[in-house]
């Protein structure tokens, strides 16, 4: 297939929190690699993507704030789009589905398949919550999942083992609104019947797609469709999202997963508008190609459910590809937006200036594209020092100070070529077919490593030639190594622009390319005999990347830690309130101030201690659990609380005579409930 047009579309986030680097791997590097890869190759590409403000999520999330759904989309909105923008995605339209022309295209699209009678019209009963008087949307019900056992299942997923489920599934559902157990209320809604589309899938799909699919999107489409597909809601009872537009649709909305889909066409109108351009083409010409880049999480959605809605109204052409990715998880945990535990997008850009193209390198270079992948920092700083500045970068220093330094920065003349400048000449020149041949099939980490490889190219080359050396007795030899240095360096500023957009820019300048004097475009790297003529004028070089230092890792690192104590105290589960007592129970407590006069080991026991302590009645031994938290000379002289009128008991034959009052801190150490205020002495009763 020769597509006359591309169309790219990147999952629309939800815009109820910033971008991570999860997002970015499994959707946005890539599809910005393979858009900015076909501009290189003079395609006509529409790059489109837009937020998605309709999720159920956006309420939960205004709910826990305090504010307006509206003030929640318009806040991470201005936050995701500037973040994309700095980042260097390139989008040819970023848009969002509260956007005028996105509720008339998708409210266009229901009427559409309502006329055509694609509907199923049925009432059912749905979960809701009686003291918040309102339907529960699925993401309002939590659960036990009915094929995991998962105690904390939502009612459309279950996060912990990726089953799609309906909140009606959930075993002892509870209400996130109010947390009480919902009843069963009658309501009607419209389906989309999609068990009427198996055999078009099946043909589309599991015959279409086979060997061109990747196998992780093409798995999960076949085992959705053998275990048959049933019809689904196309609307819900909701306050948030584009009103049902036909008579009995009051009080309800497009289901987001609906909705969010077309926002791809009306983004691509959007854009089509602002540009002169004609939009139907890009959508419902079958020279075009369409292709989704996802997330995993997102398979059901783009590849069986899309679809059909598509078939279903007639006028636009199918995906062609969906390269879905797995997840990536950070240093060794799940990333979630909810616990905190992310690298933030807007964050990073503050923390790392200038440095887009070392995270869109270290994704891409450890991409999750058949398998859930780790990102951690200390492979973030390797890919950086090791690769970026002692391969890339050290390759084209070089060869830009020894051009200024031999030649003032002006191209050499090539004197006679030796074999190894012209195998050097004709690898340089079989990159671009080596690259395309990569990312036409969406193996963007192959890419990368790929184009890793030119830089060691050049590396190599001068390391062998060591021009350095030659200069001193061979000037003419020296003209053609650097002639060759330069034509791979330009060839390097050429074809990096797909993953290291930022670096090829700076690269490009300091070759001074990109002018109508000497325009270079993907092909002409292998087309054309020179890329960079004798006798053009270079700038002075500058680093293209800089040295991550460790303690900049650690700060990060520690950013993460302080989240998983943050975690851990939020997930400790607290003690249960004990039966009540009365006042007269608790005044036949005795509790005194003490102190800690002699501390010693238990024999032949690990977490015992055995105590002298002076309370102020006597000197009495207790027999403390704490040695695993406490060192004995550490707590000589410690001021301590003290149950005082505990019945005697024997440990390892030692008799106790009391009790030392502990709690737990957040790392679940021990912490003396500590009495040292100035001016109490020991004895004084704790009232």
């Amino acid at each position: 297939m020769s597509p006359s047009r591309y169309t790219i579309t990147a999952a629309l986030p939800y815009t109820n929190g910033p971008i991570h680097i999860g997002h970015l791997a499994g959707v946005y590097v890539p599809a910005d690699i393979y858009s900015r890869y076909l501009r290189l190759k003079g395609e006509d590409v529409a790059f489109i993507c837009g937020s998605d403000e309709h999720g159920v999520a956006i309420p939960m999330k205004a709910k826990k704030e305090g504010v307006s759904p509206k003030e929640i989309i318009d806040k991470y909105h201005g936050i995701i789009k500037k973040s994309f923008a700095e980042f260097g995605i390139s989008f040819d339209n970023y848009s969002r589905t509260s956007a005028e022309v996105h509720h008339k295209t998708a409210s266009d699209f229901f009427k559409k398949l309502y006329d055509q009678d694609d509907f199923i019209e049925e009432e059912t009963e749905q979960l809701y919550d009686e003291e918040a008087q309102q339907f529960l949307a699925d993401r309002f019900v939590i659960g036990t999942c009915p094929k995991c056992g998962h105690e904390e299942a939502y009612g459309d997923q279950c996060e912990n083992c990726g089953s799609s489920l309906n909140a009606t599934d959930l075993i002892n559902p509870k209400s996130t609104i109010t947390g009480g157990v919902p009843v069963l209320k009658t309501t009607k809604h419209w389906f989309l019947p999609l068990d009427r589309y198996e055999d078009f899938l099946k043909e589309w799909i599991l015959e279409g797609h086979k060997s061109d699919w990747k196998p992780n999107v093409y798995g999960q489409c076949k085992s959705w469709i053998d275990d048959g597909l049933k019809p689904r809601a196309v609307t819900r009872d909701l306050d948030w999202g584009i009103p049902v537009p036909v008579e009995g649709g009051e009080g309800k909305v497009l289901y987001v997963w609906f909705d969010a889909p077309i926002g791809y066409i009306s983004s691509t109108k959007e854009w089509a508008k602002r540009e002169g351009k004609d939009w139907k083409p890009y959508w419902t010409d079958k020279d075009t190609k369409l292709v989704h880049f996802i997330g995993k999480d997102n398979i059901v959605f783009h590849c069986i459910i899309f679809p059909s809605m598509l078939k279903a109204h007639g006028d636009f052409i199918l995906p062609e590809n969906v390269p879905a990715n797995e997840f990536l998880n950070l240093e060794g945990n799940k990333l979630s937006t909810s616990k905190n535990w992310a690298v933030w997008l807007h964050e990073y850009l503050e923390e790392f200036p200038s440095m887009q193209d070392v995270l869109r390198y270290a994704l891409t270079a450890n991409a999750p594209e058949t398998k859930d992948n780790d990102f951690t920092w200390k492979d973030f700083q390797a890919r950086n020092n090791n690769e970026l500045v002692a391969i890339f970068g050290n390759f084209v220093n070089r060869v830009a100070v020894l051009s200024h330094k031999y030649y003032n920065g002006v191209v050499p003349t090539p004197n006679t070529f030796t074999d190894l400048d012209k195998q050097t000449l004709q690898a340089l020149k079989g990159f671009p077919e080596i690259l395309s041949n990569s990312l036409e099939r969406y193996r963007f980490r192959e890419g990368s490593q790929e184009l890793m490889n030119l830089a060691r190219l050049g590396n190599k080359y001068l390391a062998d030639e060591e021009p350095w050396k030659l200069i001193k007795t061979d000037e003419e030899r020296v003209q053609t190594i650097m002639y060759v240095a330069l034509q791979i360096a330009t060839g390097l500023a050429v074809l990096s622009e797909p993953f290291l957009p930022f670096t090829s820019e700076k690269l490009k300048n300091i070759l001074n390319i990109g002018s109508s004097a000497v325009e270079i475009n993907w092909d002409s790297v292998s087309s054309s005999e020179t890329l960079l003529p004798v006798g053009h004028q270079i700038n002075p070089s500058e680093l293209l990347f800089r040295k991550i230092e460790d303690a900049e890792i650690q700060q990060q690192l520690d950013k993460l830690e302080a989240t998983k104590k943050v975690n851990a105290q939020m997930d400790k589960a607290v003690t249960p309130e004990k039966d009540t007592i009365t006042f007269d129970d608790f005044t036949k407590l005795d509790m005194r101030v003490g102190t800690i006069v002699e501390a010693e080991k238990m024999p032949k026991a690990n977490k015992l201690l055995v105590l002298k302590v002076d309370t102020g009645l006597d000197t009495r031994t207790i027999v403390s659990g704490i040695a695993e938290s406490f060192k004995p000379e550490d707590i000589v002289g410690k001021k301590v609380t003290v149950l005082v009128n505990l019945t005697p008991r024997k440990l390892r034959g030692v008799e106790s005579q009391g009790m030392i009052l502990m709690t737990e801190n957040q790392e679940g150490k021990l912490v003396f409930v500590n009495p040292d205020e100035d001016g109490v002495g020991n004895g004084e009763s704790i009232n």
